[in-house]
């Protein structure tokens, strides 16, 4: 890029433009040098010419061609075989749905399916499609960390197992646990060559840097010993393991929905990636762990900031749960596109509740936050449910559940009879685990209640959501993106590259002293043509 000082001039054909509009359009048309000069008329921007030291316009900055593909790492493309480095994370319960999946995938980017929470047959199924309707293209399945009911991620990598999964995208995982180390080591293998080959991706989401120096190294000695003796990996498997670190790419999540630290990602991300190149150096690993960031990346100034910050890939989540494709019904979409910045609010976490760990949700237009904290406050207070006081218990069955507690339990039991037996196992001389499976059946019906969008419980509606979903709405405003109805996943993710590209040159110039009017200096999403979503391919 070059400075004022440089004593250069511009000529060209077209332009230059001093007008707003005439500057959004050099500014937006990534593809070209862009090049700002002094006219007679003031400060002007043309998109291609040339730079001079003869006859032409003082040349005051110039900024190269910066298409979206080139964001980021190409390393991470290449190895997921993407065009460009965005990924929609997974969202629980298949809010990441198949089809969010597919369509992100027909149009060149990373998506992972919501896997958590789902059963086992509904997986396969997705798993299926996926096969048959995406063959060869890239995508990854969520794995969550259950240690309250560890059936499940076992369960879960039987079936990423059987069924060829390459990617997964590990989440809320504080330790590692036996089955993640077997799906990663499952797919070592050794080259001719003597190279180690990773036929099983893993994508690590993390929130604090001990945990993501455990996907950092490799797989503990220990972990890989137990599953050695059980047959489930092989001699060379556990051998090549340790040359390996646990995760190809560890990203880096600040304030999200869902599980979160509510970290600012600004502060998060330069310790995280300061770590790794410290792992690195001792590991010496062939192909360095790529660090990629999510959480708070609602609008395109926000994507441009963490590539500037060095991730290496993006991943939204709260903006595509809005979007068309998801699994979300059209009640959440509504509430979701109506949602700001500060319209968000923690509450307990069904999947881990009993330990008090807390996930971010949409607080306007319902009341589970508050009604979630009132069962965990119950929980920690009283011993059981027959502990609970008379008003308490008729306010629980009359004002949350809307029903009594215990036809709640005779549902839990039928439920855990199918999915996991051993929960009732460890209930039965328990009346504290007992009332706390009672908690979780709201929990896991208010997730349920909003994927349906049922009428009567829109109240109790659990809706993960961060401030991106916020920022987005409100980057989207005027445009015809604010419509629910008109989210797609594949024009989301390409407008906010577009748009992170965009405001990436518009950096580059400001660090050279230019000044633009705002109404040119801000990346405004237009409706796409066909050909505009296959060049993102």
């Amino acid at each position: 890029m070059q400075t004022q000082s440089t004593p250069l001039r511009w000529s060209g054909e077209v332009g230059p433009h001093t007008d707003p509009s005439g500057i959004h359009q050099v500014l937006d048309d990534l593809e070209r040098p862009c090049f700002v000069v002094r006219t007679p008329s003031g400060v002007g921007a043309a998109a291609g010419g040339r730079a001079t030291a003869g006859e032409g316009l003082p040349l005051l900055a110039a900024a190269g061609p910066l298409p979206p593909h080139s964001l980021g790492s190409p390393a991470f493309r290449a190895a997921h075989g993407v065009r460009q480095a965005y990924m929609a994370g997974a969202m629980a319960g298949g809010i990441a749905s198949p089809g969010l999946v597919v369509a992100l995938a027909r149009a060149g980017f990373l998506a992972s399916y919501g896997a958590a929470g789902l059963l086992p047959e509904t997986i396969g199924k997705a798993l299926t499609r996926f096969a048959q309707e995406i063959p060869g293209l890239p995508y990854a399945v969520n794995l969550i960390h259950s240690p309250s009911e560890e059936r499940l991620e076992r369960e879960a990598v039987e079936l990423f197992l059987r069924h060829g999964v390459r990617c997964v995208e590990a989440s809320a995982f504080m330790n590692l646990s036996a089955h993640v180390v077997r799906y990663r080591l499952t797919g070592l293998r050794r080259e001719p060559s003597g190279a180690v080959v990773t036929d099983h991706r893993l994508i690590a989401k993390v929130s604090r840097p001990e945990t993501a120096e455990r996907f950092m190294r490799p797989a503990p000695a220990a972990l890989v010993s137990a599953l050695l003796d059980q047959g489930l990996i092989t001699a060379e498997q556990a051998e090549l393991g340790k040359y390996v670190p646990m995760a190809d790419d560890i990203t880096v999540e600040g304030d999200s929905g869902g599980h979160t630290d509510r970290r600012p990602l600004t502060a998060l991300l330069p310790v995280i990636l300061r770590l790794r190149d410290t792992v690195q150096h001792e590991h010496r690993y062939p192909v360095p762990i790529r660090v990629g960031a999510a959480g708070g990346l609602g609008c395109p100034s926000s994507v441009a900031a963490a590539f500037a910050l060095g991730a290496a890939y993006v991943v939204t989540g709260s903006v595509n749960q809005s979007c068309v494709e998801s699994g979300a019904s059209k009640a959440t979409k509504a509430l979701l596109a109506d949602a700001g910045i500060a319209d968000c609010e923690m509450a307990p976490a069904a999947d881990m509740f009993e330990m008090g760990v807390e996930l971010q949700v949409l607080k306007k237009g319902t009341l589970f936050p508050m009604r979630a904290r009132r069962l965990y406050e119950l929980y920690q207070a009283y011993d059981g449910l027959e502990a609970l006081p008379s008003a308490e218990r008729a306010r629980l069955e009359t004002q949350i559940m809307r029903r009594p507690l215990e036809d709640v339990w005779q549902e839990c039991v039928g439920y855990f009879r199918r999915r996991d037996p051993e929960q009732l196992a460890r209930a039965a001389d328990s009346p504290k685990r007992r009332m706390a499976l009672v908690f979780r059946w709201y929990l896991g019906m208010a997730s349920r209640w909003s994927t349906v969008g049922d009428p009567a419980r829109v109240l109790d509606y659990q809706v993960w959501c961060g401030p991106a979903m916020g920022a987005f709405n409100d980057w989207v405003t005027a445009s015809y993106l604010k419509a629910p109805g008109n989210r797609r996943v594949a024009e989301v993710a390409h407008h906010l590259m577009r748009g992170a590209a965009f405001h990436t040159r518009l950096a580059q110039l400001r660090v050279a002293g230019v000044r633009f009017p705002a109404s040119a200096a801000d990346y405004r999403p237009v409706p796409l043509e066909a050909p505009a979503l296959e060049g993102a391919r």
